[in-house]
């Protein structure tokens, strides 16, 4: 492992690439054409995410600047004890060393998880997928120049161009150390690195969010909460894809049919159980299989549920554990429904697409991980680190 960088250094290089990733924009913005141009797929929500514009360069400098001013997240203590013999025992985080990050089309995440990762002072390796590589390439290069204005060795930030043999060989040996691999991606991606990854692996697993409309629910707060999740971002993990409305929800078929004329607005795709797909544009669901698809697509599932303890059993059944929401005005019920949803992130009349690192104050994410261990939801500058043990003595022994 490399000696950790000083806070100083590490914020001068961050501040630094949000220099050049300005000035450089429209290098970025010609290199994003040609894989947008190369990109031969019909997948939505895939050319969603390989797209680079102005926007998506504005919040990737906001969140190098969000990065370099918060606080340094190496040496904070966790614990400290004075032993009976004297001895001064703290427990403080450190860095992991070197993470291995796998991804798709995301060129943002080439700043986004360098700058995480520097910053909690770990080295890191970017593995981009082949769609973007042109785009990928273009940032790193400027990560190296930053690196290097600010003189420090480019091996901090090392991006991986291998194909899919190459990675493989590199997950089952790899020629430098790594402890510890996020793959950002779809349930194939994630099927590969962890079949073939020898280090612990974080998974940053299928979205497939739930909104549960209470029969308390302010309604047209709901209708909106369901629009925003459903349409803001079809390409974003924290997508809504899945909708239980309460039986005894007062006025329900007038709810009901609000939300599929909208829905039908936005050209989206609406499936039903059997007891509303009896709406004319509501296609009824042919294998209950469905439940457990992330879409990524103009597509959603609407059913009826008999109340929040059988809702609160369908989104653990179903749902990838990442994000889900109740529409309600009753607190305690709110509480109940988000103590019991096994997910990640719950929300109580708030967005599902409010679970991002960025959002939720973390200054971007590494990846928004649906496992329980280390850490749960958005990975942020905090998480991305371990801890030791620090114990001081004057010559004590056991």
């Amino acid at each position: 492992m490399s000696i950790v960088l000083d806070i100083s250094q590490r914020n001068s290089v961050l501040k630094k690439m949000a220099i050049l990733v300005d000035q450089n924009r429209d290098e970025i913005l010609n290199e994003n054409l040609i894989d947008l141009k190369s990109y031969q797929g019909s997948d939505l929500a895939m050319r969603d995410r390989l797209k680079v514009d102005d926007h998506k360069i504005e919040v990737m400098i906001a969140a190098l600047k969000q990065l370099a001013y918060q606080e340094d997240p190496i040496g904070v203590e966790r614990f400290r004890f004075t032993h009976d013999n004297g001895m001064q025992v703290y427990n403080k985080t450190a860095p992991f060393g070197t993470v291995l990050i796998i991804y798709e089309s995301r060129p943002d995440v080439t700043v986004e998880a360098a700058g995480i990762a520097f910053k909690s002072g770990n080295k890191i390796l970017l593995k981009g997928g082949k769609e973007s590589l042109h785009s990928n390439l273009a940032i790193a290069k400027l990560w190296h120049q930053a690196l290097k204005e600010e003189t420090i060795s480019l091996d901090w930030i090392t991006y991986l161009n291998y194909n899919r043999l190459e990675t493989q060989s590199f997950l089952e040996k790899p020629t430098q150390n790594v402890d510890l691999i996020v793959p950002r991606g779809g349930e194939r991606l994630i099927a590969f690195v962890k079949e073939h990854a020898t280090c612990p692996v974080i998974v940053s697993g299928r979205g497939n969010n739930f909104v549960y409309v209470h029969n308390e629910a302010d309604k047209a707060l709901a209708l909106d909460n369901i629009i925003n999740g459903k349409t803001d971002k079809i390409s974003a993990c924290n997508a809504v894809d899945k909708v239980l409305i309460d039986k005894n929800l007062p006025n329900k078929e007038d709810f009901v049919k609000n939300l599929i004329t909208t829905l039908k607005n936005f050209n989206v795709e609406i499936l039903g159980d059997t007891s509303l797909s009896k709406y004319e544009e509501v296609l009824p669901i042919s294998d209950n299989s469905i439940w457990q698809e992330e879409f990524l697509d103009y597509k959603i599932v609407i059913g009826e549920t008999e109340n929040a303890q059988e809702a609160i059993s369908t989104i653990n059944e179903y749902s990838g554990g990442h994000s889900a929401a109740i529409i309600t005005r009753n607190q305690i019920e709110a509480e109940t429904f988000m103590t019991n949803v096994d997910c990640a992130a719950v929300y109580h009349n708030a967005s599902t697409r409010f679970t991002d690192g960025f959002q939720l104050g973390l200054g971007g994410e590494l990846a928004i991980s649906t496992d329980k261990l280390h850490q749960r939801g958005p990975i942020g500058l905090q998480h991305l680190v371990t801890n030791k043990w620090y114990i001081h003595g004057d010559g004590q022994i056991r």
